[in-house]
């Protein structure tokens, strides 16, 4: 297919790994090493948003025994063409069928003339995992809708497939959900089992695998849902900055232009192609009235390919909506890349007939098939905007991030690091500071704390206690590039970031109300300095932090609440420990601290070590 071979053109041409792809990378390496899915040994933090795509990077790296930046690579990209052939396929389905009719490619031209939907068909995050899972489902749905006889093993196979929707990531259940609704209750295959136990099958299927991963989840890390949600605080609501966001993609490309032009061409196709003859065979009520007849002929509609089309754009609105709430993201396009493939979905492709010519005799007006011209103009529109988007530039700034917070984070990086295709984590390395943390772990055998310092142009080390221990004390780096960092260092150096996607300290922070999106937690290294368990004093301690800070730090850190958080996901897993963090998982979600040692103090009703006690009577 022309689209599909494009896109892997495409998605090759601008193939990286983002900082954020070697996070799930550091998380894959542990499991190889056989500390378990966790991002740093002894601490059972989810730093990987999505499950599936964390365990099938493992399986194939444990299969291969190839470097992991290449495997990553080679399954983004493979699942990226193969959601455009998937999604293809969907809508010749929908659309093909008796007759003579030309079938072009429209949506797809559309979804990977965008430059980040090319970014991001690599990238090691599970963007690619998400395209391809919905245009299999749209495929499958597509497929069971038209269907005149339902085999039990496509039945299932579909069920099974829209019940992996969380395990896809978190806000794709919604798809998962309503999918699993229409195919719950509309007509169900012929069996010779009682309906009842038929739909019992159907919920058994659908959530055997997500409801015993979500109760191990619980009981494993203490949370109903990965770190990342609660380090971005998932739940909240920044309308302004999401609209901020999504004009950042409409805006740049026009995108708007493509999307009314394939809604007039899916609409005037819909009306002349007809695609409701594929109704499928099965009983109908008649004539017959009352709230059982009427029960049964929304049942049998719902079985429908108007039903799916209908399924796929309510779905990618209401996600659109969902990340126009939370704030959208800071790169550019890639939490909307999902809504907009699924918006393309039924016009990925688009039926075109030979024109047909009215009865000599009328007049050369009434003639025209003017179906026939609308949907072939809206089909040149619609490649003359690709030709324009797939060169275009959204964010000129490439180094910089401006007020919005929004960068295109794969130019940030090439510019950055110096490397036209940052894939290897020692391409990294070229990255400001990365290479001196890199030396400064290998010239402080005693260990010690890495702090980056303020001007973030070195590190200071925050050194252990007497006695070192034979071997070190071991070395923890606290800085943000969690995905650049950790890579570059042994699993036995404890990494961990201010804003707590790997650090459940600083992930049950209060949101910064004006921070950036998607950083907007921000710890202070003060309370690392207690964690870590460094040396507290000056002049061992860098000089920009506060003795008096430290010392409430370590008063604020004793507030029961906070214990007995991070033990949850620091003492060693026993079957007493499981039961106790799935009771209390969602408490500890939405359990919140205050960033400053001295607030914290207060809120936990703890007494202030610093502050001189009241002068008696």
């Amino acid at each position: 297919m022309l689209a599909a071979t494009l896109f892997a053109v495409g998605g090759w041409q601008r193939r990286w790994i983002a900082d954020d792809g070697l996070i799930v990378l550091r998380t894959v390496r542990n499991l190889l090493a056989g500390n378990g899915p966790v991002f740093n040994a002894g601490e059972r933090v989810e730093t990987n948003t999505s499950t599936a795509w964390t365990y099938i990077v493992w399986f194939f790296s444990w299969l291969t025994q190839i470097r992991l930046e290449y495997v990553v690579l080679a399954i983004a990209l493979t699942l990226s063409v193969g959601a455009i052939v998937f999604a293809m396929l969907g809508a010749a389905r929908l659309w093909g069928g008796p007759g003579s009719v030309l079938l072009l490619p429209a949506g797809a031209f559309v979804y990977i003339a965008v430059p980040p939907a090319r970014d991001y068909a690599t990238s090691g995050l599970e963007s690619s995992l998400v395209i391809f899972w919905l245009a299999l489902l749209w495929w499958w749905m597509i497929r069971w809708s038209q269907a005149e006889r339902v085999r039990l093993a496509n039945f299932f196979g579909l069920v099974f497939t829209a019940g992996l929707a969380p395990l896809i990531r978190p806000e794709m259940t919604l798809v998962g959900a309503l999918a699993l609704l229409m195919i719950f209750c509309a007509p169900l295959p012929r069996t010779r089992l009682r309906p009842i136990v038929f739909r019992g099958l159907i919920v058994a299927v659908a959530g055997l695998l997500p409801v015993g991963y979500q109760i191990w989840r619980m009981g494993y890390y203490g949370l109903p849902y990965p770190n990342t949600a609660v380090a971005k605080d998932a739940g909240g609501a920044k309308w302004g900055q999401g609209f901020v966001y999504l004009w950042n993609l409409l805006g740049p490309y026009w995108l708007l232009l493509p999307l009314a032009l394939l809604l007039i061409l899916g609409v005037v196709a819909w009306r002349t192609v007809a695609p409701s003859r594929y109704a499928p065979a099965v009983p109908d009520a008649g004539s017959a009235t009352g709230v059982r007849a009427r029960l049964h002929r929304l049942s049998v509609r719902l079985r429908t390919p108007g039903a799916v089309v209908a399924l796929v754009l309510v779905s990618g609105i209401l996600l659109a909506l969902y990340q126009i709430r939370v704030g959208g993201d800071f790169m550019h396009g890639r939490v909307l890349l999902p809504q907009l493939f699924l918006l393309l979905l039924p016009v990925m492709v688009i039926p075109v007939r030979a024109p047909r010519w009215n009865p000599a005799g009328e007049t050369a007006l009434r003639r025209v098939d003017w179906a026939f011209v609308v949907i072939v103009a809206a089909w040149i529109g619609t490649v003359g905007w690709a030709l324009f988007a797939c060169n275009t530039t959204a964010i000129k700034s490439g180094t910089k991030i401006d007020s919005s917070g929004i960068v295109d984070e794969r130019v940030y990086y090439v510019l950055n690091t110096g490397h036209d295709h940052p894939i290897r984590a020692e391409d990294y390395l070229d990255y400001p500071r990365m290479r001196a943390m890199v030396n400064d772990i290998a010239n402080s055998p005693n260990g010690g704390l890495l702090l980056n310092s303020p001007s973030f142009m070195f590190w200071y080390i925050a050194p252990p206690p007497q006695p070192i221990p034979e071997g070190g004390a071991g070395h923890t780096v606290f800085f943000l590039n969690l995905g650049m960092t950790s890579m570059n260092v042994p699993l036995d150096v404890r990494v961990i970031d201010q804003m707590g996607l790997a650090y459940p300290l600083a992930a049950h922070t209060e949101r910064l109300v004006d921070g950036r999106i998607g950083h907007d937690k921000n710890l202070y290294p003060d309370w690392v300095i207690v964690d870590a368990g460094m040396v507290d004093k000056k002049p061992w301690m860098p000089w920009y932090l506060d003795e008096k800070w430290v010392t409430q730090a370590r008063t604020a850190m004793s507030c029961p609440d906070t214990v007995a958080l991070l033990i949850s996901s620091r003492e060693p897993l026993t079957f007493e420990r499981f039961r106790h963090n799935l009771k209390h998982a969602l408490d500890f979600a939405s359990y919140r601290i205050e960033r400053v040692p001295k607030y914290e103090i207060q809120r936990c009703g703890l007494v202030d070590p610093t502050q001189e006690p009241p002068a008696p009577r």
